[in-house]
């Protein structure tokens, strides 16, 4: 897939097997100054759409292995607020019913003129204009980049996505593990104009230090005992697009100050090789931590932390998005569902969705994810009661905090309780309050 560098023109992707046909369209629309993607396959249209929301697809129909019909009906019920306009060098009316019936918006005959390319591409744009004039121009609702969240908090986050979406600047994403991060750097990439080029993740933190830099930057043939080869690293893989680099904290000073050398001078070394290799990308990374703690405790580069916190998006946990649970929990339900080729999808009762509500949700959405997908597979039941939620949530919803006694009281209060309900098992204990086996026994 090709597309032209911009960001405020409306989004179109174009399909069709005839490279001449792409080209043709792509040039005529990029007169007009839209933003025109390519696929010459409806695979690759898919995977596409999956990740980078349009306005519109003009999609041609007959196609090798998958047709345009399939895209029709592919757009129509995973991408609600994007038009579609088919296009077709073998008319009949059989198709063009067809076309209709599976949601395309527009039918058009090759070969068309110029001026019936751009009438049926402005009623399209027109039409998604007035849909969203409807709408506040700051509301998001349900599912945004595979973000699910409508509540004030995530709203936030939705919101400097689009503001430094079309910059090239560096970024830190800051949050609780589970909160989303990685979700967040896919956003910004693909909503940036380097969507058609690579987004690679790496967690440092799964990586031996002793390994990163190779791993990071690649190695020539002979660097060191069993390089046979030489290997192109994350770098050279995500050049043209964005680099994430997950738990950023766990580097060692030496990594750091290479990868200061990368944001500075826009190149990097092989391991065992003395030519530097130039690099066009981005950089965001991300951290469960205070990295500026770190700074000042000398376990992170100062002048790095300032390279790359230029903007600091903070993701917020999830007991700050109330409004959001209820969300999360249709939505993840529904999946596994599907996933599991469950029958029925059960519902919860009042008093699992308020034990839901009141946990603490150390683990965020990630701990949210996990619990759910336990419950669709274990519960029998079409009805998943508090009963089937764990021992923590269930006393978090027979103990809500009161505010007529202290902290240490209710701490002394909820520890108690937690044993009580683990049978004394201390190592249970510690695992669902969250501290080690010897804090615990310094508090009893």
């Amino acid at each position: 897939m090709k597309k032209q560098n911009d960001n405020e023109s409306e989004k179109i992707l174009v399909v069709d097997d005839s490279v001449e046909t792409l080209e043709l369209i792509k040039r005529n629309l990029d007169s007009k100054g839209y933003l025109v993607f390519t696929s010459d396959n409806v695979a690759d249209a898919i995977i596409f759409l999956d990740t980078t929301p349009v306005d519109l697809v003009i999609t041609d129909l007959r196609m090798p292995q998958t047709n345009g019909i399939q895209l029709v009906k592919y757009v129509r019920e995973n991408c609600k607020n994007t038009e579609v306009l088919v296009i077709t060098g073998y008319p009949s009316i059989e198709s063009a019913v067809e076309s209709i019936k599976s949601g395309a918006d527009e039918y058009l005959i090759k070969p068309f003129t110029d001026e019936e390319l751009f009438s049926a591409v402005q009623k399209a744009i027109d039409k998604i204009a007035a849909t969203k004039a409807t709408q506040k121009q700051t509301s998001f609702q349900g599912n945004v980049y595979g973000i699910i969240g409508e509540s004030e908090a995530i709203c936030r986050v939705f919101e400097a996505i689009e503001k430094i979406a079309s910059t090239n600047v560096n970024t830190l994403i800051t949050g609780e593990s589970g909160t989303g991060k990685e979700l967040v750097a896919r956003a910004i990439h693909y909503r940036s104009d380097r969507a058609m080029a690579p987004f690679v993740a790496i967690n440092c933190a799964a990586i031996p230090n002793e390994l990163l830099e190779s791993e990071l930057f690649g190695y020539i043939k002979g660097a060191f005992t069993g390089a046979n080869e030489t290997r192109a690293g994350f770098f050279q893989t995500a050049d043209g697009g964005t680099i994430f680099l997950d738990e950023i904290s766990n580097t060692s000073l030496s990594m750091q100050a290479k990868l200061l050398r990368v944001i500075q001078e826009k190149e990097f070394y092989m391991v065992g090789d003395k030519k530097p290799i130039r690099i066009n990308i981005r950089i965001i990374a991300a951290t469960n931590v205070d990295l500026f703690n770190f700074v000042k405790q000398g376990h992170f580069r100062e002048d790095l932390y300032y390279r790359l916190n230029v903007i600091n998006i903070q993701i917020p946990p999830l007991r700050e998005r109330e409004n959001d649970i209820f969300l999360l929990i249709n939505f993840f339900t529904n999946k596994y569902v599907n996933e599991i080729g469950r029958k029925k999808t059960p519902s919860y009762t009042d008093k699992a969705l308020e034990a839901f509500k009141n946990y603490y949700w150390q683990g965020n959405i990630r701990e949210l994810q996990n619990l759910i997908y336990h419950l669709i597979v274990m519960v029998d039941s079409d009805t998943i009661d508090i009963t089937d939620l764990p021992p923590s949530m269930r006393y978090y919803f027979q103990n809500k905090p009161t505010f007529n006694k202290t902290l240490k009281e209710i701490e002394k209060e909820y520890i108690l309780n937690v044993l009580s309900s683990v049978k004394n098992n201390k190592t249970e204990a510690s695992r669902i309050l969250g501290i080690d086996r010897k804090t615990l026994r310094n508090k009893m």
